[in-house]
């Protein structure tokens, strides 16, 4: 299965992967949905839209051979985003190690508005695929 296409990125409101670039990029964007939302989406949704796209990043930079695994996060949030928004993460690396990666990302709305900012130390990590059938 394609991660694009697993039930966690159906929870997060996956609308489409915008891009990835092998110097350690990713985009992707997100719509924000009635389960991500009190009155506006938990800090816990625009936490993971960024985690992910950094995560994707890893995944760009070192060709889909390494996964992330994190082991920090800070998220500072500067507006809320709102129910039915369509949001944009975008990762990128700041540094690749052998084992651990630092890297950087931005929710972003519609019209390119910062809502928050992130970054995290991640453990490289080769993930075993589950066998078919």
């Amino acid at each position: 299965m394609d991660p694009v296409d697993s039930p966690l990125m159906e929870g997060l409101g996956f609308h489409r992967m915008v891009g990835t670039d092998p110097s350690g990029r990713a985009v992707v964007e997100y719509r924000v949905a009635d389960h991500h939302c009190h009155a506006v989406a938990q800090g816990g949704y625009v936490t993971a839209w960024i985690d992910s796209a950094m995560a994707r990043a890893v995944g760009a930079a070192t060709n889909g051979e390494f996964g992330a695994n994190t082991l920090e996060i800070k998220v500072s949030f500067y507006r809320p985003a709102m129910r039915g928004q369509l949001v944009t993460a975008e990762g990128w690396l700041d540094k690749l190690g052998r084992q651990i990666a630092f890297a950087e990302g931005e929710l972003r709305d519609e019209s390119g508005t910062v809502i928050a900012k992130g970054s995290s130390t991640i453990k490289l990590g080769k993930f075993a695929r589950p066998e078919s059938g």
